[in-house]
């Protein structure tokens, strides 16, 4: 039975986007409904996914949870989404739960889809769990060590949050390195240095790309010591990238490892299951510091006009919300 109709944001084709009306069928015995108070924009994968760039081979491995379509359009595509639960379970009843759902204004899941947001942590930073998640699982997959010289090429909000993370590691000296001279404010923020790409340390023991453009991952392999690690986070879709792999790359013996959030890293995939690292994510959330890292808004009715323009490349904010409210 359906109860209501909402609306949700479909990419009609590439570059092109609408809000359409959608039904929402009322929720089942382990279902919740969900009022949408706010989602966010992935830059990186969100931005390939609208301009139509998702290669065929990973037309069934890039679905979100909740997608709706296939790729290349039309397609409703998201999985940043932050609302309150007005139906289902009792135990939900008022709470605010981050799921993976696409930009919609209302909609039902099942219960375990939905996670509860502690109550230290406020609605409008919890946008920010699914970029915590992919760097958490990034640092996990570089394997900082105590000591070690850290490169972070791109500052964006998974590179502000991975600076972030491994400037936890005692005794680590960590460098955030972007083109954009704004972006030092929010390292600031972070307490996390920051370099332009001239100006950053060679030699580092780990280097973390999540810059998603061709310089950066370029410069990412110039950065690396001998014997480095190199972990690219950058995903480019149907772009082919040229990498300097003769020169010295043999010579420093560096290492490419790549690092995608869908798969638990592989050190810890034994004790972890996703449940739990959405739980140290929504923990990590507690800290306010992680507000600076949200640097524009808008609202939902101006999502269309709103992705292509940074589908394009312009408006560069780091989490860009949209409220729904």
């Amino acid at each position: 039975m359906t109860s209501e109709t909402a609306r949700a944001f479909w990419i009609t084709a590439p570059g092109l986007g609408e809000l359409r009306s959608v039904a929402v069928a009322d929720p089942g015995p382990d279902e919740v409904e969900i009022e949408t108070a706010y989602t966010a924009i992935s830059r990186g994968t969100e931005a390939l996914v609208f301009s139509g760039k998702v290669p065929p081979s990973e037309y069934e491995r890039m679905r979100a949870p909740f997608q709706e379509g296939s790729f290349p359009s039309p397609v409703k595509y998201g999985y940043i989404n932050v609302g309150r639960v007005t139906r289902g379970s009792d135990d939900l009843l008022g709470r605010n739960v981050f799921c993976l759902y696409p930009h919609q204004t209302r909609y039902v899941v099942p219960v375990q889809a939905a996670t509860v947001i502690p109550d230290a942590v406020p609605a409008e930073r919890a946008v920010l769990a699914a970029n915590l998640e992919t760097a958490v699982n990034g640092i996990w997959d570089a394997s900082p060590q105590a000591g070690d010289r850290i490169a972070i090429v791109g500052a964006g909000a998974v590179g502000c949050l991975v600076a972030w993370l491994a400037a936890g590691q005692r005794g680590s000296q960590v460098e955030l390195i972007d083109i954009d001279p704004h972006k030092a404010a929010v390292a600031s923020a972070l307490g996390v240095s920051f370099l332009a790409p001239e100006q950053a340390t060679r030699d580092a023991d780990l280097v973390i790309d999540a810059s998603g453009t061709a310089d950066g991952l370029r410069l990412a392999v110039e950065l690396g010591g001998f014997e480095a690690k190199i972990v690219v986070m950058s995903w480019f879709g149907t772009e082919s990238v040229a990498l300097p792999l003769g020169e010295a790359f043999h010579s420093k013996r560096l290492q490419l490892v790549s690092s995608q959030v869908g798969w638990i890293a592989n050190k810890q995939r034994g004790r972890w299951d996703y449940a739990r690292r959405m739980g140290l994510v929504m923990h990590l959330l507690e800290n306010a510091e992680l507000d600076a890292l949200i640097t524009s808004e808008s609202p939902f009715e101006e999502l269309p006009q709103l992705m292509s323009k940074l589908s394009a490349g312009g408006a560069g904010s780091l989490c860009h919300r949209i409220a729904y409210r």
